[in-house]
């Protein structure tokens, strides 16, 4: 039979209550969190430059496409750079949690990126670039999640969230791809 003061879920309130008074400049990083926070930081840091960086290249991608199906493919990377936006403030907002500054400082931002901005190009060129920035945010993110694994759940969480989106545009730019491979529709 176990002892049920073993069990996590069921320690002494008060003592609980009292560690919650002590380090409150830690904010939501209480004692029991399992990672390294600096770690965490750094490494989310990068993947903050990453977001940032796509959302450039989508932004970048939507106002340049033209062509006969230029609206559609707009719209789609509009969506994208929406998505990528979205992710980018999620991140910001967990380097916060975790007493970090966010680092949105464009000096050093394509270095701090795994992702590159591109060079824009055809439509064909824009679709391959984007297709091959979101397999390696897709590769980062699934490294990042092995990383954080039970050490911080919520951040994991959080990153399986946008893994699944990662997953989502790849398949979007790979379906365009096969879609209008070799028609130019750009300036």
């Amino acid at each position: 039979m176990t002892n049920p003061s073993d069990n996590l879920f069921l320690r002494d309130v008060q003592k609980l209550r009292d560690a919650a008074k002590k380090s409150l400049e830690d904010g939501a990083v209480t004692s029991n969190y399992g990672g390294d926070k600096d770690a965490a930081i750094d490494l989310l840091q990068s993947a903050l430059a990453t977001e940032i960086v796509c959302v450039l290249r989508y932004t970048m991608n939507a106002i340049s496409v033209v062509g006969l199906t230029s609206k559609s493919v707009a719209q789609e990377f509009q969506e994208h750079a929406a998505d990528e936006q979205r992710h980018m403030t999620m991140i910001a907002e967990r380097i916060d949690q975790l007493g970090g500054t966010p680092n949105f400082d464009p000096e050093g931002l394509a270095a701090r990126s795994s992702t590159e901005y591109g060079g824009g190009g055809t439509l064909i060129d824009m679709v391959k670039q984007n297709l091959i920035a979101e397999r390696i945010a897709v590769e980062h993110y699934r490294d990042l999640i092995r990383y954080f694994s039970e050490k911080d759940p919520t951040t994991r969480l959080m990153l399986a969230h946008i893994l699944k989106d990662e997953e989502d545009h790849a398949t979007d730019m790979h379906d365009l791809l096969v879609a209008h491979e070799g028609v130019p529709m750009l300036k």
